[in-house]
Protein backbone atom coordinates (compact mmCIF):
# COMPACT_ATOMS: atom_id res chain seq x y z
CA UNK A 1 0.00 0.00 0.00
CA UNK A 2 1.12 3.01 -0.77
CA UNK A 3 0.21 6.12 1.96
CA UNK A 4 0.40 9.78 1.39
CA UNK A 5 0.08 11.53 4.92
CA UNK A 6 -2.08 14.32 4.27
CA UNK A 7 -1.59 16.30 7.46
CA UNK A 8 1.78 15.86 9.08
CA UNK A 9 3.52 18.65 11.46
CA UNK A 10 6.79 19.51 12.00
CA UNK A 11 8.79 21.70 14.44
CA UNK A 12 11.52 22.99 15.97
CA UNK A 13 11.07 25.12 19.04
CA UNK A 14 14.87 26.11 18.85
CA UNK A 15 14.59 27.30 15.19
CA UNK A 16 10.37 29.10 15.52
CA UNK A 17 8.45 30.28 17.84
CA UNK A 18 5.43 27.94 19.03
CA UNK A 19 3.75 29.66 21.84
CA UNK A 20 0.85 27.05 21.97
CA UNK A 21 3.78 23.94 23.14
CA UNK A 22 3.60 22.51 25.68
CA UNK A 23 4.12 19.20 28.01
CA UNK A 24 5.71 16.30 25.89
CA UNK A 25 5.15 18.57 22.67
CA UNK A 26 7.23 21.12 23.38
CA UNK A 27 10.24 19.43 21.84
CA UNK A 28 12.16 18.89 18.23
CA UNK A 29 9.59 16.66 15.97
CA UNK A 30 11.27 16.73 12.87
CA UNK A 31 13.36 14.75 10.08
CA UNK A 32 14.94 12.36 12.82
CA UNK A 33 12.00 11.67 14.70
CA UNK A 34 9.80 11.48 11.89
CA UNK A 35 12.22 8.67 10.33
CA UNK A 36 11.19 6.61 13.93
CA UNK A 37 7.85 6.40 12.65
CA UNK A 38 7.47 5.23 9.66
CA UNK A 39 4.79 2.75 9.06
CA UNK A 40 4.33 -0.69 8.83
CA UNK A 41 2.22 -1.86 5.93
CA UNK A 42 3.43 0.98 3.40
CA UNK A 43 5.73 0.02 0.31
CA UNK A 44 5.62 3.89 -0.21
CA UNK A 45 5.56 6.68 1.91
CA UNK A 46 4.93 10.51 1.71
CA UNK A 47 3.69 13.63 3.65
CA UNK A 48 2.38 16.79 3.41
CA UNK A 49 3.45 19.26 6.23
CA UNK A 50 0.63 21.39 7.46
CA UNK A 51 1.62 24.58 9.39
CA UNK A 52 2.03 23.95 12.75
CA UNK A 53 1.55 27.37 14.81
CA UNK A 54 4.38 29.03 14.34
CA UNK A 55 4.02 32.78 15.60
CA UNK A 56 1.89 35.33 12.58
CA UNK A 57 6.01 36.98 12.02
CA UNK A 58 7.25 33.51 11.15
CA UNK A 59 4.82 31.80 8.37
CA UNK A 60 7.49 32.29 5.79
CA UNK A 61 10.34 31.42 7.98
CA UNK A 62 8.10 28.08 8.51
CA UNK A 63 7.82 27.64 5.05
CA UNK A 64 12.16 27.96 4.38
CA UNK A 65 12.61 25.60 7.55
CA UNK A 66 10.29 22.89 6.44
CA UNK A 67 12.48 23.28 2.88
CA UNK A 68 15.44 22.64 4.21
CA UNK A 69 14.33 19.29 5.58
CA UNK A 70 11.34 18.17 3.45
CA UNK A 71 13.89 15.34 1.52
CA UNK A 72 14.83 13.94 5.02
CA UNK A 73 11.53 14.40 5.85
CA UNK A 74 9.55 12.64 2.69
CA UNK A 75 7.68 15.72 2.79
CA UNK A 76 6.12 16.60 -1.13
CA UNK A 77 4.18 19.46 -0.10
CA UNK A 78 3.63 22.15 1.76
CA UNK A 79 0.34 23.95 3.66
CA UNK A 80 1.81 26.83 4.65
CA UNK A 81 0.45 29.45 7.54
CA UNK A 82 -1.23 32.53 6.25
CA UNK A 83 -3.40 35.53 7.64
CA UNK A 84 -6.38 35.69 5.13
CA UNK A 85 -8.08 38.69 6.57
CA UNK A 86 -5.64 41.98 5.80
CA UNK A 87 -5.89 42.78 2.52
CA UNK A 88 -2.95 43.79 0.86
CA UNK A 89 -0.54 42.27 3.25
CA UNK A 90 -1.94 39.07 2.74
CA UNK A 91 -1.63 39.63 -0.86
CA UNK A 92 1.80 40.48 0.09
CA UNK A 93 2.49 37.01 2.12
CA UNK A 94 0.82 35.04 -0.36
CA UNK A 95 3.08 36.19 -3.68
CA UNK A 96 6.02 35.28 -0.86
CA UNK A 97 5.23 31.90 -0.34
CA UNK A 98 4.47 31.39 -4.35
CA UNK A 99 8.43 31.52 -4.45
CA UNK A 100 8.05 28.00 -2.65
CA UNK A 101 7.51 25.45 -5.35
CA UNK A 102 6.46 22.82 -2.32
CA UNK A 103 3.64 25.19 -1.20
CA UNK A 104 0.27 24.02 -2.78
CA UNK A 105 -2.17 25.60 0.28
CA UNK A 106 -2.53 27.71 3.06
CA UNK A 107 -4.08 26.94 6.71
CA UNK A 108 -5.71 30.25 8.49
CA UNK A 109 -6.11 28.47 11.87
CA UNK A 110 -9.82 29.12 12.38
CA UNK A 111 -10.56 26.82 15.81
CA UNK A 112 -8.52 30.09 17.84
CA UNK A 113 -10.36 32.29 15.78
CA UNK A 114 -13.76 34.17 16.53
CA UNK A 115 -16.46 32.83 15.09
CA UNK A 116 -17.79 34.24 11.84
CA UNK A 117 -14.01 35.15 10.60
CA UNK A 118 -14.34 33.16 7.53
CA UNK A 119 -17.77 34.82 6.81
CA UNK A 120 -16.27 38.26 6.73
CA UNK A 121 -15.35 40.06 3.52
CA UNK A 122 -12.19 40.19 4.66
CA UNK A 123 -11.41 36.82 4.88
CA UNK A 124 -13.13 35.71 1.81
CA UNK A 125 -11.34 38.62 -0.21
CA UNK A 126 -7.81 36.71 1.27
CA UNK A 127 -9.49 33.09 0.25
CA UNK A 128 -10.40 34.52 -3.46
CA UNK A 129 -6.59 35.28 -3.76
CA UNK A 130 -5.38 31.47 -2.35
CA UNK A 131 -8.13 30.54 -5.24
CA UNK A 132 -6.59 32.57 -8.16
CA UNK A 133 -3.31 30.99 -7.21
CA UNK A 134 -4.76 27.33 -8.08
CA UNK A 135 -3.81 26.53 -3.97
CA UNK A 136 -6.17 24.68 -1.48
CA UNK A 137 -7.42 26.11 1.71
CA UNK A 138 -7.38 23.71 4.90
CA UNK A 139 -10.12 24.06 6.80
CA UNK A 140 -9.12 23.23 11.09
CA UNK A 141 -12.27 24.77 13.00
CA UNK A 142 -14.59 23.36 16.06
CA UNK A 143 -17.29 21.54 15.62
CA UNK A 144 -19.43 24.60 16.06
CA UNK A 145 -17.85 26.54 13.46
CA UNK A 146 -18.47 24.18 10.74
CA UNK A 147 -21.45 26.35 9.35
CA UNK A 148 -18.28 29.41 8.92
CA UNK A 149 -16.64 26.97 6.20
CA UNK A 150 -19.98 25.92 4.90
CA UNK A 151 -20.23 29.82 4.08
CA UNK A 152 -17.17 30.14 2.96
CA UNK A 153 -17.90 27.12 0.58
CA UNK A 154 -20.78 29.00 -0.73
CA UNK A 155 -19.11 32.47 -1.10
CA UNK A 156 -15.83 30.78 -3.00
CA UNK A 157 -16.86 28.11 -4.91
CA UNK A 158 -13.48 28.08 -7.08
CA UNK A 159 -10.97 27.40 -3.99
CA UNK A 160 -10.80 23.70 -2.86
CA UNK A 161 -11.42 23.21 0.57
CA UNK A 162 -10.36 19.95 3.04
CA UNK A 163 -12.12 19.87 6.65
CA UNK A 164 -9.20 19.07 8.84
CA UNK A 165 -10.21 16.33 11.93
CA UNK A 166 -13.38 15.82 10.67
CA UNK A 167 -14.33 19.30 12.47
CA UNK A 168 -13.14 17.90 15.81
CA UNK A 169 -16.76 16.70 17.04
CA UNK A 170 -16.93 15.55 20.68
CA UNK A 171 -15.98 11.92 20.50
CA UNK A 172 -15.46 10.96 24.37
CA UNK A 173 -13.14 8.86 25.63
CA UNK A 174 -12.15 5.14 25.29
CA UNK A 175 -13.63 4.74 28.58
CA UNK A 176 -16.85 6.98 27.95
CA UNK A 177 -16.88 6.96 24.19
CA UNK A 178 -19.70 9.64 23.02
CA UNK A 179 -21.83 9.44 19.65
CA UNK A 180 -22.17 11.52 16.66
CA UNK A 181 -24.05 14.31 17.59
CA UNK A 182 -26.95 15.13 15.52
CA UNK A 183 -25.84 19.37 15.26
CA UNK A 184 -22.37 17.65 13.76
CA UNK A 185 -23.81 14.78 11.38
CA UNK A 186 -26.52 17.89 10.30
CA UNK A 187 -23.50 20.49 9.91
CA UNK A 188 -20.99 17.63 7.91
CA UNK A 189 -23.78 16.66 5.39
CA UNK A 190 -24.46 20.28 4.98
CA UNK A 191 -20.75 20.96 4.45
CA UNK A 192 -20.32 18.08 1.85
CA UNK A 193 -22.80 19.26 -0.67
CA UNK A 194 -20.08 21.36 -1.57
CA UNK A 195 -18.48 19.95 -3.84
CA UNK A 196 -15.03 21.24 -3.72
CA UNK A 197 -14.95 20.49 0.16
CA UNK A 198 -12.67 17.45 1.28
CA UNK A 199 -12.46 15.79 4.16
CA UNK A 200 -9.63 14.85 6.52
CA UNK A 201 -10.28 11.63 8.57
CA UNK A 202 -7.69 12.42 10.99
CA UNK A 203 -7.01 14.22 14.17
CA UNK A 204 -9.74 11.70 16.16
CA UNK A 205 -7.28 10.27 18.21
CA UNK A 206 -5.98 13.60 19.51
CA UNK A 207 -9.91 14.30 20.92
CA UNK A 208 -9.98 11.37 22.65
CA UNK A 209 -7.32 12.44 24.46
CA UNK A 210 -4.27 10.00 23.05
CA UNK A 211 -6.43 6.34 24.03
CA UNK A 212 -8.75 5.38 21.97
CA UNK A 213 -10.69 2.28 20.78
CA UNK A 214 -11.65 1.44 17.22
CA UNK A 215 -15.34 0.87 17.85
CA UNK A 216 -15.16 4.54 19.72
CA UNK A 217 -14.36 6.33 16.28
CA UNK A 218 -16.00 4.53 14.00
CA UNK A 219 -19.07 5.72 13.22
CA UNK A 220 -17.53 9.28 13.14
CA UNK A 221 -15.82 7.77 10.15
CA UNK A 222 -19.08 6.17 8.83
CA UNK A 223 -20.27 9.51 9.20
CA UNK A 224 -17.87 11.26 7.04
CA UNK A 225 -17.66 8.19 4.43
CA UNK A 226 -21.83 8.78 4.05
CA UNK A 227 -21.30 12.63 3.86
CA UNK A 228 -18.08 12.56 1.55
CA UNK A 229 -18.67 9.48 -0.03
CA UNK A 230 -14.89 7.64 -0.56
CA UNK A 231 -13.79 10.14 -3.29
CA UNK A 232 -13.85 12.99 -0.92
CA UNK A 233 -11.89 11.20 2.12
CA UNK A 234 -8.02 11.19 2.58
CA UNK A 235 -5.55 9.85 5.46
CA UNK A 236 -4.07 12.03 7.68
CA UNK A 237 -1.83 11.22 10.88
CA UNK A 238 -1.92 14.23 12.26
CA UNK A 239 1.63 13.37 13.94
CA UNK A 240 3.23 14.25 16.41
CA UNK A 241 -0.26 16.06 18.01
CA UNK A 242 -2.37 13.08 17.87
CA UNK A 243 0.60 11.13 19.79
CA UNK A 244 -0.29 12.03 22.83
CA UNK A 245 -1.54 10.21 25.77
CA UNK A 246 -3.05 12.99 27.55
CA UNK A 247 -3.77 10.57 30.94
CA UNK A 248 0.03 9.62 31.51
CA UNK A 249 2.94 11.29 33.95
CA UNK A 250 0.66 14.17 34.90
CA UNK A 251 0.80 15.99 31.59
CA UNK A 252 0.68 13.76 29.37
CA UNK A 253 3.54 11.73 27.55
CA UNK A 254 4.24 11.41 23.96
CA UNK A 255 3.52 7.62 22.24
CA UNK A 256 5.81 5.88 20.00
CA UNK A 257 3.56 4.33 17.92
CA UNK A 258 0.39 5.92 17.68
CA UNK A 259 0.71 7.22 14.10
CA UNK A 260 0.77 3.42 13.47
CA UNK A 261 -1.93 2.38 15.41
CA UNK A 262 -4.17 5.24 13.91
CA UNK A 263 -3.02 3.89 9.95
CA UNK A 264 -4.19 0.42 11.29
CA UNK A 265 -7.62 1.46 12.96
CA UNK A 266 -8.48 3.37 9.38
CA UNK A 267 -7.04 1.16 6.99
CA UNK A 268 -8.81 -1.69 8.99
CA UNK A 269 -12.17 0.46 9.13
CA UNK A 270 -11.47 0.87 5.09
CA UNK A 271 -10.56 -2.76 4.30
CA UNK A 272 -14.07 -3.86 6.67
CA UNK A 273 -16.23 -1.53 4.30
CA UNK A 274 -14.55 -2.92 0.55
CA UNK A 275 -13.22 0.91 -0.09
CA UNK A 276 -10.52 1.33 -2.40
CA UNK A 277 -7.25 1.68 0.11
CA UNK A 278 -5.58 3.42 -3.02
CA UNK A 279 -7.39 6.32 -2.98
CA UNK A 280 -8.00 7.12 0.93
CA UNK A 281 -4.14 6.80 1.58
CA UNK A 282 -2.82 8.01 -1.48
CA UNK A 283 -4.59 9.49 -4.64
CA UNK A 284 -7.79 11.28 -3.19
CA UNK A 285 -4.50 13.64 -1.64
CA UNK A 286 -2.56 13.70 -4.67
CA UNK A 287 -4.98 14.98 -7.12
CA UNK A 288 -6.68 17.84 -4.07
CA UNK A 289 -3.32 19.23 -3.55
CA UNK A 290 -2.12 18.50 -7.72
CA UNK A 291 0.98 17.04 -6.49
CA UNK A 292 2.75 15.31 -9.43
Amino acid sequence: MRVLDSHLHLWDPAVLTYDWLEGPLAWRFAEEEIAEEQLDGAEEEAAIFVQAGSADDEQLDEVRWVDSIALAAGVVAIVAGARLDRGAETDAQLAELAEHERVVGVRHLLQGEVDGLAQTEAFRRGARMVARRGWTFDACVRAHQIPDVTALAASVPELPIVLDHLGKPRIGTASSPAEPSPEWLGDLRELASSPQVHCKLSGLPGETGGVWTDAQVEPFLDAALDAFGPDRLMWGSDWPVSSVDAGRLGDGAYVIGARQRWFRTVADWAAARDLDAEQIFWSNALAFYGIR
